[in-house]
């Protein structure tokens, strides 16, 4: 089954409570929420529990289900799981918070309300009745084979988030008497990819959304994955993989050049590029690198390192020069433990955390019809011999199976044209300059799309760029801010938000290797503005030193 129209949902609601009128039924306690007493078409509870306050978050009730459970083309069983926890009425703020997904989901993460980059508390603790799904399927974090089933994918894609802000609001108006007076979405990488998506498919669900990091072009963005492996392993010796093409100290002396040329150009020499249109300007990677003569070492990179680096920086395209995915913006994060975790060494396995989640992703969800590939190796077979110009293109395939193509399911529907969300709602994106899964760069170019087909966008979508930031957090940054007081301000107080202060995290082991005060702040900036030191300020640690022009 998939969601269609939110506004007959949301009406529903009213048969499970009548609270306002005398006479009428009154609010189910949680012991009570039932798929019998509910009675909601396609809805099974499996479990309801009232949670005594412990580990930081307050009492409330714990509601897991799952919705329109179907038996998929694979002959696996599929259904949409989901978290509902709410507060004990006398602490609702009679508020909703939606906690976007990550990754390929596959597991339902528990419905606290992660507050993003936030640095302690929950959208629960706050007052917030909070839901979660997996996405359509209970595979595991990594298993991307349920893109096998049609189904499966359309519910990954946006109608998991669709069917589970209804059916939530329809159990929270059953349990504490009233729909939500507002509603909001917040989410991170494929999370915010869903609070894009949903303020495209889904504005008259929410009051406003915030997309971290969103990989709103994710199957483009897999192409990329594949494409940076190859260039990569271009630049590898015989038995070498990425991590020992280009190891840690190779980044660091790239990072250290870009940070030479750019990093005064916003005012201070501080380890920060906040004037990243210049610094793309002034670095270049031939000419500021030095090329080693002989064996590479921490002070220059070989020819192939160079023409393999320039590549991925460049972005993904097929033999014809076009295309296929964003570039890349250089930023001292290129250093970050993040972007190497992401693009050249996970850790945990020797492979980059872009093969090992990326060829799954394109083989099995992203490719029409699948691939299916082989992954025994972590994908490393799949991406190198994956074409640019023959696979690459699956991604916009139908088949008469596979009705939606993946650019369908997954990006938002007219994303530069977004009616509805400026009909009711708010949107703020942020995005690191140093995230090495979405580029930056794409997210600009939305956004400039947007402003160029209404001039008036600002009004309810504003884009922070972190410089610095890896994916959703962590590099050389200050990757501390409050996004959902910014998003509430706005939505409930009419204040825009032009800055938001962000600090440094003590966590953050990339700041302390830069060697930054712990009290480090600066303002970050409505885009297009970027933050610059204020003529006569002296103290530069201090977010009001500077100034947003």
């Amino acid at each position: 089954m998939k969601f269609s129209s939110a506004t007959l949902l949301v009406a529903a609601a009213a048969t499970l409570c009548s609270c306002g009128g005398d006479g009428g039924p009154q609010p189910l306690a949680c012991s009570d929420l039932t798929s019998a007493n509910l009675k909601i078409p396609n809805l099974t509870i499996t479990s309801v529990s009232d949670v005594a306050a412990a580990n930081g978050l307050p009492a409330h009730c714990k509601i897991d289900g799952s919705l329109d459970a179907h038996t998929g083309i694979d002959g696996k069983p599929y259904a949409i799981g989901f978290e509902l926890r709410t507060p004990v009425p006398s602490a609702w703020n009679g508020k909703f918070f939606f906690q976007g997904g990550g990754g390929t989901n596959g597991v339902i993460v528990p419905a606290t309300g992660t507050l993003l980059n936030a640095t302690s508390g929950t959208a629960l603790g706050l007052g917030y009745a909070v839901a979660s799904t997996d996405g359509g399927h209970d595979t595991g974090s990594s298993d991307a084979t349920f893109g096998v089933d049609p189904q499966a994918r359309s519910d990954y894609g946006y109608n998991a988030v669709g069917r589970v802000t209804v059916i939530a609001k329809q159990i929270i108006a059953a349990h504490l008497g009233s729909q939500p007076k507002r509603s909001y979405l917040l989410g991170c990488s494929n999370g915010g990819r869903d609070a894009m998506v949903a303020a495209a498919r889904f504005p008259d669900q929410y009051d406003g959304f915030v997309a971290g990091d969103p990989g709103f072009n994710l199957p483009k963005a897999a192409i990329a994955q594949t494409w940076d492996t190859q260039q990569f392993m271009s630049a590898a010796s015989a038995g070498q993989l990425p991590k020992d093409a280009f190891p840690a100290t190779a980044m660091a002396l790239v990072a250290q050049k870009i940070t030479d040329k750019c990093d005064a150009l916003d005012g201070v020499a501080d380890g920060i590029v906040n004037d990243r249109v210049a610094c793309q300007a002034a670095f270049n990677l031939d000419t500021d690198v030095p090329t080693c003569s002989g064996a590479a070492d921490a002070t220059c990179l070989t020819t192939a390192q160079k023409t393999a680096l320039q590549k991925v920086m460049d972005g993904a395209k097929n033999s014809g020069g076009q295309s296929l995915y964003a570039n890349w913006p250089w930023d001292p994060g290129i250093a970050g433990s993040g972007w190497r975790f992401w693009k050249l060494d996970a850790g945990f396995a020797p492979l980059p955390f872009n093969t090992l989640i990326g060829a799954g992703a394109m083989g099995y969800i992203f490719t029409s019809p699948p691939d299916q590939p082989n992954l025994a190796d972590g994908g490393l077979a799949y991406q190198l011999g994956l074409s640019m110009d023959t696979d690459a293109p699956k991604i916009f395939a139908t088949t008469s199976v596979y009705k939606e193509s993946a650019m369908d399911f997954m990006a938002p529907p007219n994303a530069t044209t977004l009616a509805g969300l400026k009909a009711r709602g708010k949107l703020i994106v942020f995005h690191g300059t140093g995230d090495p899964v979405f580029s930056a760069n794409d997210t600009i170019a939305w956004y400039e799309a947007l402003k160029a087909n209404d001039p008036s966008a600002a009004a309810y979508a504003r884009l922070f760029l972190v410089p610095g930031m890896n994916h959703c957090s962590g590099g050389p940054a200050t990757d501390v801010f409050d996004a959902l007081g910014a998003l509430e301000n706005w939505v409930e107080k009419g204040v825009a938000p032009d800055t938001m202060v962000a600090t440094t995290n003590p966590a953050n082991a990339d700041v302390t290797a830069a060697g930054w005060p712990a009290n480090r702040s600066r303002p970050l900036c409505a885009y297009p503005k970027q933050a610059v030191l204020k003529q006569g300020a002296t103290n530069t640690e201090d977010a009001a030193s500077f100034q947003c022009q």
